[in-house]
């Protein structure tokens, strides 16, 4: 009687899917990028914002003391105007700025429109380009944008909101007319109740803008590590 031979027994291999995050450090599968609020760079920024806030805060100046009706007198003359507002302007420096950005707040909340523009224009420089990663590149509509493509196109968007729709001119007269309210206030107000002598050194750069100056050391490595 002849035997039947049976067939070859062939090897089966279950491989199990190997994670990206065991795989990045070989470099044959990289790990994806985090999400733009997820990035060192702009959980720094954030964190210099606050500090800068509540730091200048805490330097604002009393309002009543501001807002003294004592104290308001009618300058001698133009060069009396422009000692007290320097000299004011050096005292209530937070107060002031506060002062334009209430108005200027209040003007973009009178015009939603205006403000859901702005916050767009915003939100697509923050997350298309300043804390988004270099890997992977920017693609939209299926196609890939390089970061000067990208920086190019947000640019001519910025110009075209600010210089060719009413946002612009929204933003430009609230602030003229909140330095319009400072260059009055300091003009008219008497400083010599003022004590300038425990003034901080450094001017304007410690208020509100200092997350710009100061943290710039600090976010701008991290900007650049976020898209090397």
């Amino acid at each position: 009687m002849a035997s039947s031979a049976s067939p070859p027994i062939l090897p089966i291999s279950n491989s199990q899917p190997v994670p990206a995050a065991t795989t990045a450090s070989t470099g044959s599968i990289s790990s994806p990028s985090l999400p733009p609020v997820n990035t060192p760079a702009f959980r720094v920024f954030l964190s210099r914002l606050q500090e800068s806030i509540r730091r200048s805060l805490s330097d604002r100046r009393p309002w009543s003391e501001l807002l003294d009706r004592s104290a308001f007198s009618r300058p001698d003359s133009l060069s009396d105007a422009t000692s007290r507002l320097r000299r004011n302007f050096s005292y209530f420096r937070i107060n002031y700025f506060t002062l334009i950005a209430a108005v200027l707040a209040l003007s973009l909340v009178s015009h939603p429109a205006s403000l859901i523009v702005l916050l767009g224009l915003l939100a697509s420089w923050c997350f298309l380009y300043i804390f988004r990663p270099s890997d992977p590149p920017l693609t939209l509509f299926g196609r890939t944008f390089s970061d000067r493509e990208t920086l190019l196109g947000l640019t001519v968007i910025t110009v075209f909101v600010v210089f060719l729709t009413s946002v612009g001119s929204l933003i430009i007269s609230a602030l003229l007319v909140g330095a319009a309210l400072v260059a009055a206030h300091g003009a008219f107000r008497l400083p010599e109740d003022l004590f300038l002598d425990d003034q901080e050194p450094g001017g304007a750069a410690t208020g509100f803008l200092s997350f710009l100056g100061g943290g710039a050391s600090t976010v701008g490595p991290a900007v650049v590590m976020g898209r090397a």
